[in-house]
């Protein structure tokens, strides 16, 4: 017997560094010219929309083709407004409840913006008590099959609250507005570091332990280190010292070159490799191209790209040009542990 799939709807939030709404909006905007847009000025980084296309049409086209700003989308299958200062009582109501799949494991996602008076696991915990008593789907907080994305946003005129339900695929990220968070490590080195967890778990990078990794620009070491976390055999490449918690790690082969001077010594092959380096953009990408070559077969590469705060996108073009000429793109994506950069997954040095 087939299960109900979420009311369909045409109104929406999207989610983005704010930094980079701009081009997150250009990248709604792209897949629907009809599109409303609507910046929320007292929740930076997120937009309400209503768009021409559905949004379970809208999300099964990015699940092919994802964008690269846009980082999370959610529907919106009810709305609540409040009085300013009326205590925040939410209920999903009975259209929504039957469009649970009791037989699929969900989660309650929960964003507050400007409301101070409660926090997201009390809304969380509430909803999911209903969804568990009234259709008994198990809930599952990490990596779920559907969503109860919930929004709420205090504005001047009062409080608005959103709710919505979709399966977890199609909102671009598993995580609440695509906010990846992670454990404090205390061996971190540095913030890098979660540039690369988070592009491990994105990207799905297949990580064979024993696998030979090249970190160029590797100074200090986070990413060096994550790579021996996931049991790779790493050689570091920077002329700078690597932190010295590294320094008796047999896995770790550290040159203190730069990353040409190493390339001309006509290096062996690795089954990763990884750039993080302050390079400008297209002279990364040439950098990148010049170590294909130097690939296993089944090869991938991880790369940050630096973008500059005026002309974004004429350089991100002008260095995926480039990358092109020696490797698929897998993918491209601004995460939320980027800055003024994305990060790219490469794919299989074209012969």
């Amino acid at each position: 017997m087939s299960h109900p799939l979420p009311p369909d709807t045409h109104t929406w939030l999207g989610s983005a560094d704010p930094d980079f709404m701009d081009l997150a909006i250009r990248e709604i905007e792209a897949a629907d010219p009809e599109a409303a847009v609507q910046r929320l000025k007292e929740a930076p980084g997120l937009v309400w929309v209503c768009s021409q296309r559905s949004f379970a049409d809208l999300a099964e086209a990015w699940q092919a083709n994802p964008p690269i700003f846009l980082r999370h989308i959610c529907p919106i299958h009810q709305e609540r407004r409040l009085a300013e200062g009326s205590p925040v009582k939410l209920r999903l109501d009975g259209e929504l409840l039957a469009a649970i799949d009791p037989t699929l494991s969900f989660s309650v996602q929960t964003r507050l913006f400007g409301e101070r008076n409660l926090k997201p696991f009390q809304v969380n915990e509430t909803l999911a008590e209903q969804v568990v008593a009234a259709v008994g789907s198990p809930l599952q907080v990490k990596d779920p099959q559907q969503v109860i994305s919930v929004v709420i946003l205090a504005q001047p005129m009062g409080i608005r609250a959103w709710l919505g339900l979709s399966l977890a695929a199609q909102n671009l990220s598993n995580w609440a507005g695509g906010i990846h968070r992670f454990r404090r490590d205390p061996e971190q080195i540095s913030r890098s570091e979660l540039k690369l967890l988070e592009a491990i778990q994105v990207f799905q990078i297949p990580l064979v332990p024993g696998g030979q990794a090249l970190d160029l620009g590797a100074a200090p070491g986070g990413w060096s280190r994550i790579l021996r976390l996931y049991g790779q055999q790493v050689t570091a490449v920077d002329p700078a010292d690597l932190d010295e918690r590294l320094s008796q790690d047999p896995g770790i082969c550290h040159h203190r070159l730069s990353a040409q001077a190493y390339l001309a010594r006509g290096p062996g092959r690795f089954h990763l490799i990884l750039n993080d380096m302050r390079m400008d953009g297209p002279a990364s990408a040439r950098l990148m191209v010049a170590f294909a070559p130097h690939l296993q077969p089944q090869g991938r590469a991880v790369m940050t790209l630096k973008l500059p705060h005026q002309h974004r996108l004429p350089v991100l073009r002008q260095s995926l040009q480039i990358l092109g000429s020696a490797f698929p793109v897998v993918r491209a994506r601004h995460l939320f542990h980027n800055r003024s950069e994305v990060t790219l997954y490469l794919g299989i040095p074209a012969p």
